[in-house]
């Protein structure tokens, strides 16, 4: 089981599509005692990985403190990060703390377009800077790219851009619209959805050595599983609430960091009670989905996108069917 850490809304980037609005720090967020703890907590429920994310993590002071302590226990640390700040002696300072892998957000093989995205001149420069400094320091990384409309064409190219640079995978994002990303507008269409992951199932196929991951996008199991194209770490489509969960700066807990949904606040309530006890993550986990999901014979391995389902659904359901499925054509 994983978690994602929101360490922080401190962000020097300011996204278009960024889910958690990031950019001042939020004055309520976990201190270093209550990350220790949280940490702790975390372990003892079981869970063995750990994603440090933001905001930007790294303009967290204690987060090499926090990766180390997490690291201490067992628990694999990744880092998510937009890479900008990256330089040689950070690199080193991440991998000796006991960071594992560093995902790196780029968006485009054009600086113009991925700084644009990015609302930042000179961020494309300083995420490539970066990822060289992973490389020099063998730190292993993996690019994570949300599909916009200006790169939904573009993934062949950027997975190929991401192979050359030394990356380990690949993490193709498929936008919910939540945080900034709620005004934005997409072309994205079940139809093009659909497209896009069976493209990228076949060039998993031919290029099984480098690895290419769907994110948000459920659907992609049934096509993997068809054409025999399974990793181990492909488990389910949609995790959230099942082996899955996202803390927020402040310590509330929700079960997808897309899912406007708080089950709870480990300052309040000991994690493993929110974990084992939430209603919401219960129904979760029972797979008892509305729709055209509740039937399907793929629940199980997909289960549908639960906060694009919340977001779609005029009744704000996250048990209801994922618009996005397109199941007579998986």
């Amino acid at each position: 089981m994983f978690v994602s850490w929101n360490m922080t809304k401190a962000c020097n980037l300011r996204c278009k599509h960024c889910y958690r609005d990031a950019g001042e720090r939020d004055e309520h967020e976990l201190n270093t005692i209550e990350g220790k703890h949280l940490l702790f907590e975390l372990r003892e429920s079981g869970f063995d990985r750990i994603i440090f994310s933001g905001g930007e993590a790294l303009l967290r002071d204690d987060i090499y403190e926090l990766i180390e302590y997490a690291a201490s226990m067992g628990i694999r640390c990744v880092l998510g990060s937009n890479g900008t700040l990256i330089d040689l002696k950070i690199a080193k300072r991440l991998k000796d703390a006991g960071i594992g892998r560093v995902g790196i957000s780029l968006d485009s093989s054009n600086s113009k377009n991925h700084d644009e995205f990015r609302q930042c001149p000179g961020s494309f420069e300083q995420t490539m800077a970066g990822i060289n400094a992973c490389l020099q320091m063998g730190l292993d990384f993996q690019i994570h790219t949300t599909v916009m409309d200006f790169n939904m064409d573009k993934l062949a190219e950027l997975a190929d851009m991401s192979q050359r640079l030394g990356a380990k995978a690949h993490h193709i994002f498929f936008l919910v619209h939540t945080g900034r990303a709620k005004e934005l507008t997409s072309q994205m269409s079940q139809k093009k959805y659909i497209a896009l992951l069976k493209d990228i199932t076949e060039r998993q196929l031919k290029n099984p050595a480098f690895e290419l991951k769907p994110t948000c996008a459920p659907q992609f199991m049934p096509l993997a599983s068809k054409a025999g194209c399974m990793s181990p770490h492909f488990v389910r489509g949609c995790l959230a609430g099942i082996s899955y969960c996202c803390i927020l700066p402040n310590g509330d807990i929700s079960p997808c960091p897309y899912l406007p949904l708080i089950i709870g606040n480990i300052k309040e309530t000991p994690f493993s009670v929110l974990w084992k006890e939430s209603p919401i993550l219960r129904k979760l986990r029972s797979s008892a989905y509305k729709g055209k999901c509740r039937g399907c014979e793929y629940r199980e391995i997909c289960g549908g996108c639960r906060a694009r389902a919340y977001y779609y659904s005029k009744e704000k359901d996250y048990m209801a069917a994922d618009p996005w499925c397109g199941e007579r054509n998986l």
